[in-house]
């Protein structure tokens, strides 16, 4: 059992015998001690004054011997007014020390066949445009999500929703047929994803000129942005898909299969997957369906061009259109239909949507609609709401080609590691394939670390050159860290010396930069936890590299290898490998490497 946990059941017993109290979970308030006074974990007792009739330092006192007496891991203990500052046997944090190193599952729960099961969608692109700087915070975020809920004991799915269908397509479509000239990603060289990117900005550029010159002959710029021909081919296009035309649903294909092939090509490089794949041209029909029934169960209304709404002002919204007047689906009609399939696929206890902010409303719209339709989860749907992430250049913008390409960033990212590193010397004693392999490492553990660091909630502004640094809060200076410490244990092994557990008896001193660094591995349970709870992986981010910075300080003052005392030697290897392995294991579930040697 965890210390906080052997203290707060003492401290619930000590303040019913003590004064008569029954205390609630929330009363009984634990926390790290600051660093300006002495202990490790304070007790805060301004909540049980009113019960001890007594002055907060009277009170702290009397349940501070109260704790002494009945818990052999409390050593001393003092009084700072209402805070009760324990200080913890370095015992029990060699324990906890020994459990870190040797046990592959500590802080990790694992998930039972019983366990609930959860859902993640992310990703979800469109395939008119490769994946983004957007995409990429997205991605990261969900896969990371997911690796962190599977250690906090719950089953997951990892799903992604491709938006293959729709009018964004089929700008891309129209284009390729009137200016691609027989272009394919076989005859160009080029990704397919890209390729299609490229015909999206084209349909775009001449689409804004018609609406110049229409505008130019008196028309307003909305009619001008209904009236352009090109968008009038491009619903044309998206009426014939429909309908199930062959030509077009043949291009629709080929196009379809030049993206999905670049997509994966992104994929594999950014190191996230998927359970389970689910097309929009496959959802939208069971959307329309749940549609129709709900206009025949008069939950919807159809108004007088045909088009289809819901009436949710009720719910202290608005109306909100779920089919067009000329039949065809939009995106809440195609989630309403990929929920439904979803859950009857899978057994879902909670499904989470990886969704950027400016979709609060959507998701909040969709709920309801589930609800109205019937399903009990509907209500139950979490989305995972983000913040937009920009570059100092400012926002991006697909349809101008001003878009942050994902590949073109993480070739970037290697190239400036590449760069860094040879300046600073860092691998000078790799071998060119060695050093190559470490520079990828480095780039994307630098891109995923700086994204995934900042609380998913906020904006961020993504800077390249700042994410890279070997100095700071960043990726590359936890695994620069990681990298140090593997050095150590390899000129350990060639003098014959190896992590020894059995340090039962060790008597020796243990200084108060050994102790704080015990006691920071000894908080990575708690950190994957919170970051579960929390969806927050930037909770288990940040404590990644307040246990390595704790390690350098460490490292800093304290020999290692050349330690007289056979015993501190011994203990201070165990300190460094236990380190070592959460290092790893922690950014793992960021889906971030380590390099052995750095």
């Amino acid at each position: 059992m965890k210390i906080e946990q052997i203290i707060h059941s003492t401290v619930a017993k000590a303040l019913e015998e003590l004064y008569r109290f029954e205390a609630s979970d929330g009363q009984i308030q634990l926390q790290a001690t600051r660093k300006d006074f002495e202990g490790d974990i304070t007790l805060v007792v301004f909540p049980f004054l009113k019960h001890s009739k007594k002055r907060p330092e009277d009170t702290a006192s009397e349940i501070g011997e109260y704790l002494q007496s009945h818990i052999d891991e409390v050593l001393r203990f003092n009084v700072v007014k209402g805070f009760l500052n324990l200080e913890i046997s370095s015992r029990y944090w060699t324990g906890e020390l020994k459990e870190a190193w040797s046990n592959e599952s500590y802080g990790f729960q694992k998930a039972s066949e019983k366990a609930e099961l959860a859902m993640v969608e992310y990703s979800s692109p469109n395939t008119n445009k490769p994946l983004h700087l957007g995409h990429i915070r997205n991605n990261l975020l969900g896969f990371s999500i997911s690796e962190i809920l599977k250690v906090n004991g719950y089953q997951v799915v990892k799903t992604n929703i491709v938006n293959d269908r729709g009018i964004h397509i089929c700008k891309s479509m129209l284009a390729w047929q009137k200016w691609g000239n027989g272009k394919t990603p076989e005859n160009t060289g080029k990704k397919g994803d890209h390729l299609v990117g490229e015909l999206y900005v084209a349909f775009d550029k001449h689409y804004k000129q018609e609406i110049s010159e229409l505008e130019a002959k008196g028309l307003s710029k909305k009619e001008a942005e209904e009236q352009a021909p090109s968008i009038q081919e491009a619903r044309e296009l998206l009426r014939r898909w429909e309908a199930g035309d062959s030509e077009v649903v043949e291009l629709w294909k080929t196009m379809n299969s030049w993206v999905y092939e670049g997509f994966d090509t992104t994929y594999k490089r950014l190191g996230v997957d998927f359970d389970k794949i689910y097309y929009e041209s496959e959802t939208y029909l069971v959307g329309k369906e749940e549609v129709l029934r709900g206009l025949k169960e008069g939950i919807f209304y159809r108004k007088e061009d045909g088009s289809v709404w819901a009436d949710l002002t009720g719910d202290g919204l608005d109306n909100k259109l779920l089919l067009r007047s000329d039949g065809t689906s939009v995106y809440m009609t195609q989630d309403i239909g990929t929920a439904k399939m979803r859950f009857n696929d899978f057994s879902i206890n909670k499904m989470i949507y990886v969704v950027g902010n400016e979709q609060n409303y959507h998701f909040q719209v969709l709920a309801i609609l589930l609800d109205k339709l019937g399903y009990d989860w509907g209500k139950g749907l979490h989305h995972f709401s983000y913040g937009m992430v920009e570059l100092p250049s400012g926002k991006m913008k697909s349809r101008e080609g001003t878009v942050v390409d994902a590949d073109d960033l993480m070739e970037g990212m290697v190239q400036v590691a590449r760069e860094m590193a040879q300046e600073l010397g860092k691998l000078d004693s790799l071998t060119p394939e060695e050093a190559e392999r470490t520079y990828e490492i480095i780039a994307l553990g630098a891109l995923k670390y700086f994204i995934l660091k900042v609380d998913p909630k906020k904006n961020m502004l993504f800077n390249p050159e700042e994410s890279i640094d070997f100095n700071g809060n960043t990726g590359p200076f936890i695994q620069y860290t990681y990298a140090r410490i593997q050095s150590v244990l390899r000129k350990a092994a060639e003098r014959e010396l190896f992590v020894n557990e059995s340090i039962d008896d060790f008597s020796g001193e243990v200084s108060l930069k050994e102790k704080e660094l015990m006691k920071k591995v000894a908080l990575f349970p708690d950190a994957v936890k919170e970051a579960g709870s929390g969806y927050s992986p930037a909770i288990l981010a940040n404590y990644c590299f307040e246990l390595a910075k704790e390690f350098n300080q460490f490292y800093h003052d304290h020999s290692i290898l050349g330690e007289k005392d056979m015993q501190k030697r011994d203990f201070r290897l165990l300190l460094s490998a236990s380190v070592g392995k959460i290092i790893k294991r922690g950014l793992k579930l960021l889906g971030i490497e380590v390099p052995e040697r750095m």
